[in-house]
């Protein structure tokens, strides 16, 4: 079984230069503090508890979801392999015990952007990590090794590539390692959708240290992904815990593409936040950068391979500190950036399967803030789709009929997005989640079987080598001389759709080529497939989903729902403003001084000492220390 890596050059191209030997976009283009600049103050105390050092470090008051049990079980030295969705707080649950376990927790994760956003987000904790990879100096190297071998290392983030070598492995074995945390376990197993084969050479490693427990977490992982990732990394069967794939703070939106440009325009117009547009070529990225940038007046950029590696590293960089820019790019982009405050993500065109949609989508509100997820679809995506089937080798075809049956359905439903979405991942959710939009405007249900019977025939009787246009002509009775020409006017077809049901050809043909009833021929026309024999002959009922008026130029408007200060708090937009301060002068982005949710609070309870101000959630003492009088005298100024 082959790797199942991105089938177009471009996302072929990104996921290797994200790869461990080369990344041009590593630091975000923001220096990296060294080892001498990070305290090691913030350890295990004298009686702490987990909840002590959860309050004092981290400024939390309570474990969120599953949280404590892989927590519990983390520091008990028991193996486990932990499902969470994206924004759940998968890095706490071995940031933690890495300040409570005597050595090093060493962090396996697939890109080096990633572990970079992670170690500005622990360093300013107060945590000492480091990270081992092509882009550090040779002196931020050496620091970290030392570091480990001497004990004064609580996090080493490390790339899979890396982490496989031998001399890696002798690193290890001269310094007191305390836990391996697999971030992005599902590269581990070929059913996963980023397959990394290097991510196959960690359990040997692991088992050369027995009684070091593994910590494996993903976001993304089916039934049969995460059987496969106990087996591949070596974890019992009952190390496993899976806390659900539901992200209730994303708004869910499918839309039929009726020019793109305008659509997405729309939605940039309506949230204001930073936000991702992934688009399928180079070529899309460009044109619809530039033309959301005329339409809207926002900072937008685009990321591709093609890129120069420095623009790319000097946009990539750009997106992370900004608090609005736009990026569109290439599916691959986002994968190494842990920003928390995206507002939203929009797909220009289909994407390659629900597992790969959860991912990206999942990219927005990291924060636990609303954000909204688009995708504008077209027929043509899945005829594109159904065309690269013939390219797939037979042991992973009806795996990959399977997805594609699954995204028409997705596409296709006129129930809760939501719902579908999560019993693909095997749960059981109720059957409308009010977050998506079927459940905020149910669209129209109707019996398109007759209409569906008639299309296909023409499509038939006209010779399997027509398109759309063509076929509507001869159902419409259109004067028409191609028609005439070709004898179709002649046809038992001919003038048999009437002025009512002709507005419903389009949006039927764009179904029955989402469920593979019509397919593309080579040279454009539309030949019977799939199931088009059973409607013909009544053996199956089509129904077909309307999309409610105006759906498909944005729909309504729901803007204080994704908007940062959704009342327009002046005291929110001046802590703000300050953060943005501190930021550029620390040179970090601003979500790691605080995320907006801190803030806010901050804006609505106006705390008055530090005392009062530690209480809030997200300020630990390392922050507390760096930044508590800033915001306590930006409070009483206001």
């Amino acid at each position: 079984m082959s790797p199942m890596l991105p089938e177009d050059d471009d996302a072929l191209a990104a996921y290797a230069e994200w790869a461990e030997m080369g990344e041009d976009a590593a630091g975000n283009g923001l220096a990296l503090s060294t080892l001498s600049n990070v305290s090691s103050d913030c350890g295990l105390r004298p009686g702490e508890s987990a909840e002590d050092v959860l309050h004092r470090v981290f400024g939390f008051p309570d474990f969120r979801g599953v949280q404590r049990q892989v927590v519990d079980r983390v520091l008990a030295g028991e193996s486990t392999l932990a499902v969470m969705p994206t924004g759940a707080g998968k890095s706490l649950t071995y940031q933690l015990p890495a300040l409570m376990l005597p050595g090093t927790c060493v962090v396996v994760s697939p890109l080096i952007a990633l572990m970079h956003d992670q170690l500005r987000s622990a360093r300013a904790n107060g945590i000492r990590a480091a990270t081992l990879t092509s882009a550090d100096s040779e002196d931020e190297r050496a620091a970290g090794i030392e570091a480990m071998r001497s004990g004064q290392l609580d996090l080493l983030y490390v790339a899979p590539e890396r982490a496989s070598q031998g001399h890696f492995r002798e690193l290890l074995a001269r310094s007191n390692v305390a836990l391996f945390a697999i971030d992005e376990a599902h590269c581990v197993s070929e059913w996963g959708h980023d397959f990394r084969p290097d991510y196959r050479l960690l359990r040997p490693l692991m088992d050369a240290f027995p009684d070091v427990p593994r910590l494996a977490l993903t976001a993304t992982a089916d039934a049969h992904t995460r059987a496969d990732i106990l087996a591949q990394l070596g974890i019992s069967d009952d190390g496993l815990i899976v806390a659900g794939f539901d992200r209730p703070n994303i708004r869910y939106a499918i839309r039929p593409r009726d020019g793109a440009p305008q659509q997405l325009a729309a939605l940039l117009k309506e949230n204001p936040g930073a936000g991702i547009v992934y688009a399928p070529t180079r070529r899309q990225v460009e044109e619809l950068a530039a033309k959301l940038a005329a339409a809207t007046g926002r900072p937008v950029r685009p990321y591709h391979a093609g890129l120069d590696p420095a623009v790319r590293a000097a946009n990539q960089a750009a997106f992370v500190a900004a608090e609005d820019m736009v990026m569109v790019a290439t599916v691959a982009f986002g994968m190494g950036i842990d920003k928390p405050d995206v507002r939203f993500v929009a797909h220009a065109a289909m994407p390659k399967s629900i597992e790969g949609y959860y991912q990206e989508t999942g990219r927005a509100g990291r924060d636990g803030d609303p954000a909204v997820a688009v995708m504008l679809w077209g027929a043509e995506d899945f005829l594109k789709a159904r065309q690269r089937l013939s390219e797939v080798e037979p042991a992973r075809l009806p795996g990959e009929r399977a997805r594609l049956d699954s995204l028409a359905a997705l596409v296709e439903t006129a129930g809760c997005r939501r719902a579908l979405l999560l019993r693909h991942f095997g749960e059981d959710p109720p059957a409308s989640c009010g977050n998506c939009d079927t459940c905020l405007d149910p669209p129209k249900v109707v019996d398109a079987t007759e209409l569906a019977r008639k299309v296909l025939s023409a499509a038939y009787r006209t010779g399997q080598s027509f398109g759309l246009g063509h076929i509507a002509n001869v159902l419409t009775g259109k004067d028409d001389e191609r028609v005439r020409t070709r004898g179709h006017d002649q046809l038992s077809v001919f003038g048999i759709v009437g002025a009512e049901e002709a507005p419903l050809l389009r949006p039927l043909v764009r179904a029955l080529q989402a469920r593979g009833a019509l397919v593309a021929t080579e040279h454009g026309g539309l030949a019977l497939g799939g199931n088009a024999r059973a409607i013909l002959i009544g053996e199956e009922p089509f129904g077909m989903t309307l999309p409610p008026a105006g759906a498909s130029r944005g729909g309504r408007k729901r803007r204080d729902a994704a908007a940062a200060n959704p009342v327009g708090d002046p005291l929110f937009e001046a802590l703000r403003s300050l953060r943005r301060e501190l930021a550029a002068e620390a040179g970090v982005p601003p979500y790691v001084i605080f995320h907006d949710a801190t803030l806010r609070e901050m804006a609505t309870l106006k705390p008055a000492s530090q005392a009062e101000l530690g209480r809030i959630a997200g300020i630990g003492a390392r922050k507390l220390e760096a930044y508590g009088d800033a915001f306590l005298a930006a409070i009483r100024n206001h």
